[in-house]
């Protein structure tokens, strides 16, 4: 790496600190939204990376009048900054469970469509428990948070996967599994109709997650078992985006049937050979944070590196 052997004070250290300040900076892209995040001044950061920046003998960002951006040095800073600030959170919340204290940053990954658990209601239940603890929720394809969680970023996440996949690397525990339904704009010629065959579907214009993505896969799996194509016009990353573009008429979509009843403006309708959609837990098999385990628990589960695979 390019400055790990100069990221050293007169005193031999860096400050954790002066870490979280260039986190914060390179994850908002913006002095003045890093300060509010750190519940800072904005002279007293830039003055802090400012030093920092003097002590490497290297600049970390480029500031300019309209965005901060990373230098050389700063991308190879960062990793190790956040490898250290994570290490430093990680020992304090460990010293504090031994003596039964639950503190620390808690990680979850999710899809939008989740539906098997009620996340608010189980974050409602952890916050009441342990309210020291800090949560992260990071919405992403299922493809994504498996890495995630593999890589330690992430320490448990919420999937939906084809029946044909399987979470790999990582401990899983399926949750829930669940048929697809088509979801309609109200004045559609369908809307009206109980039941629909993906034969009708494929003549009409959809609205999917992007090619490749599970949640995209396990209906063109279906369609493609069918002998049939599709057209495809929109891609989004998220369902709420999806029922927007369905409600005002510009495509069609299929969404697992538990999740539907959470959308407005739109109708849904049962497809008679749809496809269905496993839900799954996954967490890291390498040793949990306390406040993961304690996640865990809530969803009766273990969670101590060796949990059962879907």
């Amino acid at each position: 790496m390019l400055v790990t052997s100069s990221i050293v004070k007169e005193d031999g250290s860096v400050e954790l600190q002066q870490m979280r300040y260039v986190i914060a900076v390179a994850e908002t892209s913006s002095f003045t939204r890093a300060a509010e995040r750190c519940l800072v001044v904005q002279s007293a950061l830039s003055h802090q990376i400012a030093r920092l920046e003097r002590e490497l003998g290297a600049k970390l960002f480029e500031r300019t009048s309209r965005r901060v951006r990373l230098t050389q040095a700063g991308a190879a800073f960062l990793p190790a900054a956040r490898q250290c600030v994570d290490a430093a959170e990680r020992a304090s919340a460990e010293v504090a469970g031994v003596v039964g204290e639950v503190r620390g940053r808690l990680v979850i990954g999710l899809i939008s469509t989740v539906a098997a658990v009620d996340l608010p209601g189980v974050l409602r239940d952890f916050r009441q428990r342990y309210p020291s603890v800090r949560i992260n929720l990071r919405a992403g394809a299922s493809e994504e948070l498996i890495e995630q969680v593999k890589q330690g970023t992430v320490e448990a996440a919420f999937l939906g996967l084809p029946t044909t996949a399987r979470p790999d690397g990582v401990n899983a525990r399926e949750l829930a599994r669940d048929r697809l339904v088509a979801v309609v704009a109200p004045d559609h010629p369908l809307a009206a109709e109980s039941a629909v065959s993906l034969r009708r579907l494929s003549t009409e214009v959809f609205v999917d997650l992007p090619a490749r993505t599970a949640g995209r896969i396990q209906s063109d799996q279906a369609f493609a078992a069918a002998g049939l194509s599709r057209d495809v016009a929109f891609e989004v990353t998220n369902a709420y985006l999806t029922s927007r573009l369905v409600e005002q008429g510009l495509a069609v979509a299929m969404l697992p049937s538990a999740y539907a009843p959470q959308l407005t403006g739109v109708t849904t309708i049962q497809v008679t050979d749809a496809p269905t959609r496993v839900e799954h837990v996954i967490w890291s098999r390498a040793e949990l944070t306390p406040a993961a385990k304690a996640f865990l628990a809530l969803l009766d589960i273990q969670g101590k590196g060796t949990g059962s695979h879907a």
